[in-house]
């Protein structure tokens, strides 16, 4: 799993939480998770996001990632059908083997 900037998180977070995302709240939301906060750094983050549209970001997120998470799901799929293919295989070569014996 990718690691992802504990700024962001406490971003998310304040939003999630319907606060106001300032550098502040950015750095009270990092202090309390335990991480050592840069003050400019959450002052950039917090400009930076002003006038975002967190819920389209969000859905937009979600609609990319949604078909990354079905092609697992898809392959799996093939698996097993490759699998059943294979097993019918073996049925049939079974049924063969027992037809010569009494052939």
């Amino acid at each position: 799993m990718a690691k992802i900037d504990p700024y962001l998180h406490a971003v998310l977070l304040l939003h999630g939480a319907g606060k106001d995302v300032t550098s502040e709240g950015i750095v009270s939301v990092l202090k309390a998770g335990g991480v050592s906060a840069d003050e400019a750094k959450a002052k950039v983050l917090a400009d930076a996001v002003k006038g975002v549209n967190f819920e389209d970001l969000l859905k937009q997120s979600m609609m990319v990632a949604a078909p990354a998470a079905a092609a697992p799901a898809a392959a799996e799929g093939k698996k097993e059908e490759k699998k059943e293919e294979k097993e019918e295989k073996k049925e049939e070569q079974a049924a063969e083997g027992l037809a010569s014996l009494f052939g």
